[in-house]
């Protein structure tokens, strides 16, 4: 792609006029325009280059600069948007970095100005403490902006009750193609002219003309139903006798192609205090449908459908399976999710008993879980909310395809559309996958489909053909949530006819004369399966390239590595800004390369040579990955499992082979093998942290940032051999130690009190592995720096080394999260056979050891009673903790003892990330992340307040940015079991 099409001299000239006059960024290279050519669609087009703009003036500039140059304007928000929206031959505007602010607030008139770059979350988390939300909950919320909702006029899962953004917007700022400066909101039916400027004047005059001159065209341009958002809301000029008509509206749904916002007027609504949540269970996809407009009669807020593919999906994704567990009663074909939010919640809970008694009289008795706990009924729209996400985890070349999924129906007419859609895909040879608004008629459908295929483009618009008339037929609406864009706009004269299109090119011509708003959508459209415009190209690369660790179950190039990272479906869950891991850098710096859908985007654009040839070894490629911490969120968190920690290690590997290592790599990566010896020279190695100025001597030649402490070597490391087993104590309680390089070497003592611990309860503990000539190592740090062969080499030693433990059926308990996960998750694709596999199925972290003993009751609970009273114990989990599901149960294991109130810290990475905090280029990102909220709570926290976790570097971070000493949960148990002796 960018290898064939560099910077033309007009873009150069573009590019070097934006960095002269604005203050935000500028970038034009290869990779970033590479990274901004996607959204969550099926299309890729190379923009011109992109501009993150700092302030209000920047869009401005940067609207007239493009003008100038005779170049497009492209605005965007968090990228997510489904038909293609956001990508173009033009110059992106980014909002979402620093154009994120309230601008004001008016809690009584119950309403708000923002700027267009805020998530809807966002917005919502910081107006939380006035009862008041926004309530268009768009399930992207976490990443979907303002200014990208208003955009594409969307709706939302609550809809039903609250209206979509054309209901819910009262106002734009926003800048015209011409540069001017307007603000669209409500003008008087008899207007004529206002103290504006003379070309808003005459704009808005003509649109009011527009609207009577058309009226009776417009008047029945539309379908009755509530989802409709396709093509301009042109109904918005034809306002009720003497009311006035809002021209903010006639900008909801008009994609970027009429003006540009810069400022937005919401309204808010009373933040629902009480919710009941009824799951419906149905034999088949059809009763389900028939159902739904019988249920909308009681007055719900919700109803939403998941279907059995994605109830068999989500029972396959480990954050999801417990909620499934729990709340699916055996194999339905489907669900609908209803909810009741009124205020007095004994209302909602009777609305419940009369949705199990209409599911009785509707031939579905005892059908409906009722979810009264506000805690599970998140859970539960957790799985809805990740639908989509859910669908795209497929493992195949195949995927659900967004480009007739908005369609809305009457709801009167939902059972036969569904059942005659499905019928469409059969007769082309394929499936869907069905979700989303059963309330108001909007299911979203996936049909699966190949789209690297010719074939698979050409049955894509037959489909799409045959879907839009039989919606037409039904008197429903072809585009009915996520906009037109490429994939809808074509089909605009077929459900509307030539004259509603001709008023739509009316108002675009009149604001946009010279097409440069967002060209080619909702007017003037290419084809909607053009292959040129595909993510996959007819020329789309196949990569040869070999791997280092075995990515086979996926298809594709690269024996399936290429298939890993095409799993990356632009959906952005990784943009979330709160709630678990992921990703912690893009937190930070809010930059589109730093997040892990920018790394994926990047590597597929460089396996498929799009790039160039040496694009996924480059400096460039490494700067992309620069700031991923391996955090191993995105491995739980991504839905569709791009692990982006394990795909660094392949470019870090692919760098070596080109660069060799550096002095700090060698000192990281060979610590396991020069550890032991390191006991020898500890104090003249301490010195470093201790004579002023040595660590600033010494930064330059190592890497490592001088305003950063070292670990303190220790004269007495951990001795494996002072653990002896008990031979008397029962098979069924043996315990094999593994005790990591980080423990062993510098912090001994949280090693000698997990032994001390185990054997307190009765446990006969043996360590793995001899100490000579070297102790076991994992690997991890050769993995840090992309050693994958050396890695390979201790793993192999590693699974040598405890396969008698294996045999024996005895768990294997590490207390370094790092380390003990290696076993889990890296052992398990470096080819080490069977026994890998055993070791991944019998490893544990200490807390989740001793939760599995408690709770098949080898464990007397509680393990112990505090002797100081009750505790509190503020609980920092280690990422790959996280990453594993293994969070809850190392609270559980502090939990045991009696007298302690556990209170896990909500935090993303603590900022160290193994050696990425000791890095002088990344110590200040390595801090920022800490500060997130980590390092606040830990300050927060009372003096007697005890601060734990598992984390040898988290350990370091709070001690070195909280100033206070955190301990290993092995320490605390100890303490409380054996009152410290050991």
């Amino acid at each position: 792609m960018v290898a064939k099409n560099g910077i033309s001299a007009v873009n150069h000239r573009l590019a070097e006029r934006l960095n002269r006059e604005i203050e935000g960024e500028v970038l034009f290279d290869p990779f970033s325009r590479g990274r901004y050519a996607t959204d969550a669609s099926l299309y890729q087009i190379e923009p011109i280059g992109v501009v993150v703009p700092k302030r209000a003036a920047d869009v401005a500039a940067a609207i007239s600069l493009a003008r100038d140059e005779g170049v497009s304007v492209l605005g965007r928000g968090g990228g997510t948007s489904q038909s293609g929206q956001t990508v173009g031959r033009a110059l992106v505007i980014d909002f979402s970095k620093h154009l994120n602010r309230i601008i004001d607030t008016d809690f009584d008139a119950r309403t708000a100005w923002v700027e267009p770059g805020i998530t809807m979350d966002d917005l919502n988390r910081q107006i939380a403490a006035s009862g008041l939300w926004f309530p268009v909950d768009v399930s992207t919320s976490s990443r979907a902006t303002i200014g990208g909702m208003t955009g594409n006029n969307s709706c939302g899962t609550r809809s039903i009750r609250y209206g979509i953004m054309r209901d819910n917007v009262v106002a734009i700022d926003a800048v015209l193609a011409s540069g001017t400066a307007a603000r669209f909101g409500e003008l008087p039916a008899n207007f004529d002219r206002t103290n504006l400027p003379d070309d808003v004047n005459e704009l808005f005059r003509d649109l009011a003309a527009l609207g009577q001159h058309r009226r009776d065209t417009i008047s029945a341009a539309f379908p009755e139903v509530s989802r409709r958002v396709g093509g301009y809301l042109v109904d918005a000029l034809l306002p009720d006798t003497g009311e006035p008509i809002n021209l903010a509206t006639l900008l909801c749904g008009s994609e970027g192609t009429l003006a540009m916002s810069q400022a937005i007027q919401v309204r808010l609504a009373d933040q629902p205090v009480n919710k009941a949540l009824g799951v419906c269970h149905f034999p088949t996809f059809r009763s389900a449908m028939e159902a739904a407009q019988h249920i909308v009669t009681l007055g719900p807020v919700a109803v939403e459908v998941v279907d059995a593919t994605l109830i068999s999906l989500a029972r396959d994704i480990a954050m999801f399976r417990p909620v499934m567990d729990t709340h699916v009663r055996g194999n339905p074909d489907a669900l609908l999710l209803v909810e009741f939010a009124e205020p007095d919640q004994a209302e909602n809970l009777r609305r419940l008993d009369q949705l199990d008694e209409l599911m009785g009289d509707l031939d579905h008795p005892n059908s409906v879980g009722k979810v009264s706990d506000r805690g599970q009924q998140a859970a539960i729209w957790g799985v809805r909310t990740a639908g989509l996400n859910i669908m795209m985890s497929m493992k195949s070349e195949g995927k659900p395809v967004s480009f007739i999924e908005d369609a809305a129906v009457p709801l009167e007419h939902l059972a036969d559309y569904t059942e005659r859609l499905t019928a469409v895909f059969e007769k082309h040879g394929t499936t869907g996958t069905w979700y989303a608004h059963a309330s108001v008629g909007c299911l979203h459908v996936r049909p699966v489909l190949n789209l690297k295929l010719e074939q698979d483009a050409v049955t894509m618009r037959a489909i799409a053909e045959e879907a839009f008339a039989m919606v037409k037929d039904y008197k429903g609406a072809h585009s009915g949530e996520h906009g037109d864009g490429l994939v809808r706009s074509e089909f605009h004269e077929t459900m509307y006819g030539q004259d509603v299109v001709t008023v739509f090119e009316e108002v675009k011509e009149r604001f946009d004369p010279g097409g440069t708003m967002n060209p080619g959508k909702i007017v003037r459209p290419p084809r909607m399966n053009d292959r040129q415009l595909f993510r996959y190209k007819p020329d789309y690369g196949t990569s040869h390239h070999t791997p280092k660790f075995n990515w086979s179950a996926w298809p594709g190039g690269a024996d399936g590595f290429q298939g890993a990272v095409e799993m990356c479906n632009n959906n952005g869950a990784c943009r979330k800004l709160a709630g678990g891991a992921m990703c912690p850098s893009y937190r930070v710096t809010r930059n589109e390369r730093d997040l892990t859908r920018g790394r994926a985007n990047t590597l597929r654009l460089a396996l498929s040579g799009q790039l160039g040839a040496d694009a996924f070894a480059s400096d460039a490629m490494l700067e992309t990955m620069k700031l991923c911490v391996s955090c191993k969120a995105c491995k739980r968190e991504c839905p569709t499992g791009v692990d982006m920690a394990k795909m660094k290690i392949e470019v870090l590997s692919a760098a070596n082979a080109r660069r060799g290592l550096s002095l700090r790599d060698r000192l990281i990566a060979y610590m396991p093998r020069y550890a032991p010896y390191a006991r020898y020279l500890a104090p003249a190695l301490n010195l470093r942290n201790q004579i002023p100025g040595l660590a600033r001597l010494f930064e330059p030649m190592t890497g490592l940032a001088a305003t950063r402490s070292l670990p303190q070597w220790r004269m007495r490391p951990f001795s494996s051999q002072s653990v002896k087993p008990d031979p008397e104590i029962d098979p069924a309680r043996r315990v094999a130690l593994f005790p990591d390089t980080f423990n062993r070497a510098f912090e001994p003592e949280n090693l000698d009190a997990t032994v001390a611990l185990l054997q307190a309860l009765g446990y006969s503990v043996s360590c793995i592995g001899p100490e000579e000539p070297r102790p076991l190592c994992c690997g991890r740090t050769y993995l840090a720096a992309g050693l994958v062969d050396e890695a390979q080499h201790e793993a192999k030693r590693f699974v040598d080394a405890v396969k008698t433990h294996l045999d024996a059926g005895t768990p294997v308990v590490g207390i370094e999260p790092s380390c003990l996960f290696s076993l889990r998750d890296e052992f398990q694709v470096m080819g080490l056979g069977a026994d890998a596999e055993r070791l991944g199925e019998q490893s544990y972290m200490l807390g989740e050891f001793l939760v599995r003993e408690a709770d098949a009751g080898r464990i007397e609970t509680p393990i112990a009673t505090w002797r100081g009273g009750p505790q509190t114990v503020h609980l920092h989990t280690h990422c790959h903790q996280k990453a594993f599901g293994a969070a809850d149960a190392i609270a559980g294991a502090l939990r045991l003892v009696d007298g302690f109130d556990v209170r896990p810290i909500e935090s993303s990475c603590c900022g160290m990330a193994g050696s990425f905090g000791y890095q002088a280029e990344t110590y200040d990102v390595s801090m920022a992340m800490g500060e997130l909220s980590l390092l606040p709570a830990v300050r927060a926290a009372g003096s007697d307040d005890i601060i734990a976790a598992d984390g040898f570097s988290c350990r370091h971070q709070i001690a070195d940015g909280g100033n206070r000493p955190a301990v290993n949960v092995a320490r605390v148990l100890c303490q409380a079991v054996t009152g410290g002796q050991g």
